[in-house]
């Protein structure tokens, strides 16, 4: 099998994937802006009109907020299947007894406080057991660590450059979804990050993010690139919040605020939409076959494992079956590219 690790930074700076609708001209006022000035520009956008929901509201927005395509709880800290409303917690003693409301940013490091307490974008609903297991340790990577038998993600000392304490580690396929929150609490809560307790952030208005844990997110969010899921849940607490995730609608902004475009104007061009290529896949999640429709002909398709390692590459000429027999159970990237046009899209092996 060819071994060729694709570069993830430029992957993610020349390609696209999914991007969600915001209302005409939501972020013109962001336009020509970089660096603190940028994050400024956002954080008034996405505050302006915020409407603040109970604690409680929070279940129901995840009715549609958070939902498989079977209609289910989706939780990104276990495999556990819940009907939305049903077996919220009170107590449990193990994994798949319940399902709570997981504060990504932990509530601990700002004192419980609104609005954030209950801000849909960053407060998910996971599994009870798992959530208690994470309690109020930064997000990070470790080697080892412990896993819940049933649940996802592990707990253990960090091995990230920058940070030695105890970390709770999330599945890959979740990262880039984890650092876009973290992207999104530091933006809209500015005006009090210099009040935040908590390892990820410095208690700054800019940077906001501690050294280490902005080398993290970035890293995140480029190996992990937007997904439908991310999207398709922007759209719906949009509704109930009147706000949106500026980092899934335009993920490059990260780059402009915190990255390697610091200094450069940014624009609503710098998403490089023009250079999308239209396609859909399907099953969802594929078995041993994926399908791909597209109008464009002879495209170069290639796959990769989320770390970036190509895996398999083909040429395929408007709509297409690939075989993924060989490929294990998991999350993938797939590129079509044609013309200097890349597109890349997350999809997933499960049988």
């Amino acid at each position: 099998m060819k071994k060729n690790f694709l570069p993830l930074l430029l992957l993610f700076l020349n390609l696209t994937v999914v991007f969600s609708q915001p209302k005409q001209g939501y972020y013109n006022q962001a336009v020509g802006k970089s660096g603190a000035e940028l994050k400024t520009t956002l954080y008034s956008i996405i505050s302006s009109g915020y409407v603040s929901k109970s604690y409680d509201f929070l279940y129901t927005i995840y009715e549609t907020s958070d939902v498989t395509p079977e209609g289910l709880i989706w939780d990104m800290y276990s495999d556990c299947t819940w009907v939305p409303g049903q077996k919220k917690c009170g107590n449990y003693s193990k994994v798949c007894d319940c399902y709570n409301r997981e504060h990504s940013i932990p509530q601990s490091w700002f004192n419980s406080q609104s609005p954030m307490v209950s801000d849909a974008f960053h407060v998910y609903p996971t599994d009870g057991k798992v959530n208690g297991q994470r309690s109020n340790f930064p997000y990070g990577e470790c080697s080892g660590g412990i896993t819940l038998s049933g649940g996802r993600g592990r707990l253990g000392n960090s091995t990230f450059t920058g940070y030695s304490g105890t970390v709770f580690e999330p599945d890959d396929e979740y990262k880039g979804d984890f650092a876009r929150t973290y992207f999104y609490f530091a933006t809209r809560y500015q005006n009090i990050m210099t009040t935040i307790d908590g390892d990820s952030f410095n208690k700054t208005t800019y940077p906001a993010l501690s050294d280490w844990a902005k080398a993290l997110f970035l890293k995140w969010h480029r190996q992990d690139p937007v997904s439908k899921k991310e999207t398709d849940r922007n759209n719906a607490v949009e509704v109930y919040q009147k706000n949106r995730n500026p980092f899934i609608d335009h993920p490059e902004l990260a780059e402009y605020i915190w990255g390697t475009k610091v200094g450069e104007p940014w624009s609503l061009s710098s998403g490089i939409e023009n250079l999308k290529i239209d396609f859909s896949i399907s099953p969802v999640p594929a078995q041993d076959f994926l399908n791909i429709k597209t109008d464009e002909n002879e495209l170069m398709c290639t796959i990769f494992n989320i770390q970036g390692q190509e895996l398999m590459k083909t040429l395929i000429d408007g709509n297409s079956s690939i075989s993924v027999s060989q490929l294990n159970n998991g999350m993938y990237l797939l590129q079509l590219e044609k013309d200097g046009k890349k597109t890349i899209q997350k999809f997933m092996v499960s049988r």
